[in-house]
């Protein structure tokens, strides 16, 4: 099946369905897609369903009476039948859906949203099971059967521990956020600099491009600003509550009032359990099932520390939701009045480049670190790239460390290949150095560094001459700016 002109990237995630719907063999298999909301999963199983002739059924909330009746409506008309099918349960449903593929070759169906079939009729992911059992699979045709959802947590148990279809997946797919590579070229934004600034809003999801900014893009740093207030701090536009309606729709989120709060307080710079309780007013023990909760269905990540395992931070995983809690959120009732976001823009700007900017920045180069950079870069292939502090016991204080980049260094064992600062809109030089190489000093001392230890800085504002003359003479010093992100390694 060739992918579809109109289809930007996702070249793995088709591969692997194409490989999957076109499986040999006469028995039924499945298959799981999940991932975020707005990641382009139903776009890229319509397009599956109609290069191989498939079957597709979008699931609502509703009743589980209303669900089949639908199922039924859409199975006839797929099978060209003029009468809708009268289902009365789901295992004559399911038994039927099995049956659509002709000996001749596999026949992909998708059931899309498959969380609100299975709220409605807890017992579907069992009757599916059973279609699959080998013991029924004399009567079956073969289905090439897709489950797909965008509710994380659900999607989560669904193939979890003694979950019914534990073990029966033959394609378990996480369709991701574009990478700010990928989404810089999707949005068509050349300028590293505006294509950074315009990351930091909207992420790598693709629908915020299309069907939310219907196209509109910043043209360069001379319209990112008006871009904002026209696309994003529009109230006529779709953007404007994106961030809202993401916890709306998550059907975990029963007291949205208080992981709203404890997405404000991580907004605002309390990466740690204890800083967010007190932000909140709530003991640290308070948190633990909202804090949960947030992380299974994908809005923050728990992310360890590089040299301290027994520390974590949290952080908002979703970029338009930290910019929503840091900018909009305490403006609300000014950006809701036609006019006024011009104004609001303008009073926010220390806020979103320090609260969002610059820690979407770290994480852009972590991510850089990580995917992007080459081995020669780092000195070694890598393993991990973290962030994380390091305690300075004569100066009686921490440092943090923005890059830490853990890999192999030729002979097997892992080891520190570097570590790094990144500056938003700081013109990097010789101080930054020096507190990198106290740093690695303070880390050799612990035995988790060598002096072959690379420093690398990151800044979007550039760097000192002088800086600039030691990397070029000494390729343990990296220095890494925009125009490298995007296009170096």
């Amino acid at each position: 099946m060739d992918k579809p002109a109109e289809m930007f990237g996702r070249d793995f995630e088709w591969g692997e369905l194409t490989r999957f719907a076109t499986l040999p063999g006469p028995r039924a298999t499945l298959g799981v897609v999940s991932g975020r909301r707005r990641q382009g999963k139903t776009f890229l199983l319509d397009a599956l369903t109609r290069a191989g002739g498939g079957f597709m059924f979008t699931a609502t909330e509703t009743t589980e009476t209303d669900a089949l009746r639908q199922f039924g409506e859409a199975l006839a008309r797929y099978r060209g039948q003029p009468t809708p099918f009268r289902f009365g349960h789901w295992d004559e449903a399911v038994t039927e859906l099995m049956r659509i593929a002709s000996p001749g070759g596999p026949t992909v169906a998708v059931i899309d949203e498959f969380p609100f079939l299975a709220k409605a009729s807890p017992a579907l992911p069992s009757i599916i099971q059973r279609a699959l059992d080998p013991t029924a699979q004399h009567t079956n045709t073969p289905v090439r059967l897709l489950l797909c959802g965008s509710a994380l947590s659900f999607m989560g148990r669904f193939l979890a521990g003694n979950a019914p279809l534990r073990g029966r997946a033959g394609l378990e797919l996480v369709v991701p956020t574009l990478d700010f590579r990928l989404a810089a070229e999707f949005w068509e934004i050349t300028d590293p600099h505006t294509a950074l600034l315009t990351n930091a809003i909207v992420g790598g999801t693709p629908a915020y491009r299309r069907e939310f900014a219907q196209g509109d893009t910043p043209t360069g740093p001379g319209d990112f600003d008006a871009w904002v207030t026209r696309a994003v701090l529009n109230p006529a536009r779709l953007l404007f509550r994106e961030a809202r309606y993401l916890l709306a729709e998550e059907p975990e989120l029963h007291d949205t009032a208080l992981y709203h709060s404890v997405l404000a307080a991580i907004a605002a710079g309390n990466a740690a359990r204890g800083g967010i309780a007190d932000y909140l007013g709530r003991k640290a023990t308070d948190l633990a099932h909202p804090l949960s909760v947030l992380q299974d269905v994908g809005m923050i990540a728990h992310e360890a520390d590089a040299f301290r395992r027994n520390r974590s931070a949290y952080r908002i995983a979703e970029p338009l939701v930290a910019f929503y809690h840091a900018v909009m959120r305490p403006a609300w009732g000014d950006l809701e009045r036609p006019g006024r976001a011009p104004e609001v823009w303008h009073r926010a700007q220390p806020t979103f480049r320090g609260r969002v900017v610059a820690p979407h920045f770290k994480r852009i180069c972590r991510e850089w670190a990580r995917w992007h950079a080459s081995p020669e870069t780092h000195g070694g292939q890598v393993t991990r790239v973290a962030g994380g502090t390091v305690n300075d016991p004569s100066a009686k204080t921490r440092h943090e460390v923005d890059v830490a980049v853990h890999g192999e260094n030729g002979d097997g064992r892992e080891a520190l290949l570097a570590i790094g600062e990144a500056k938003w809109n700081d013109v990097m030089g010789m101080g930054h150095l020096e507190r990198l190489r106290h740093i690695r000093t303070l880390l050799t001392a612990r035995g988790a560094a060598t002096d072959t230890t690379r420093l690398e800085c990151y800044s979007s504002a550039g760097f000192t001459d002088e800086l600039r003359r030691l990397a070029d003479d000494d390729p343990r010093i990296q220095l890494i700016d925009p125009l490298r992100l995007y296009h170096g390694d």
